[in-house]
């Protein structure tokens, strides 16, 4: 007669187990966030680049309108941030290029808000009218890169 020997967890290895993937996911879903986030501060950041390269370029005296690609950031795919390019006023050097949160994308409560950037290269940020408060992060840390 052959003993049967049968192998599985006990309860005990399972509650070990679950508890350490649990510890794991309370630190890597803020750390994946944050990280997404960055990224789209990012994208915002450059397509503002790219926008103000087209407008320095463009040869005539008004304002030109973004074409499709760099009127929304990312470049390509679904936009989570619309840009436009503002008109000359007494501060910003000849015009300004704005990249607002979509309304209904996964930016739209960021603490970050509006990215602005002019012809004179000042940078800066606000909050948009979605976004709750009225205070913005300085924006050296909305710029950050790395």
């Amino acid at each position: 007669m052959t003993g049967r020997h049968t192998s599985a967890f006990t309860l005990l290895e399972l509650m070990i187990a679950l508890a350490i993937a649990v510890t794991l996911a309370m630190f890597a879903v803020p750390s994946y966030r944050s990280h997404v986030e960055r990224a789209h501060r990012i994208d915002a950041a450059s397509a503002l680049y790219r926008a103000a390269q087209f407008v320095e370029g463009a040869t005539s005296d008004n304002l030109p309108a973004l074409p499709p690609g760099l009127d929304q950031a990312p470049q390509f795919g679904a936009p989570i941030y619309s840009l436009h390019v503002l008109p000359a006023d007494d501060t910003n050097g000849g015009y300004a290029i704005e990249a607002a949160p979509i309304g209904a994308g996964p930016m739209r409560d960021d603490a970050c808000g509006i990215f602005t950037l002019d012809a004179t290269g000042q940078r800066s940020n606000r909050r948009g009218s979605n976004s709750g408060g009225d205070l913005t992060p300085p924006s050296g840390e909305c710029w950050k890169t790395g």
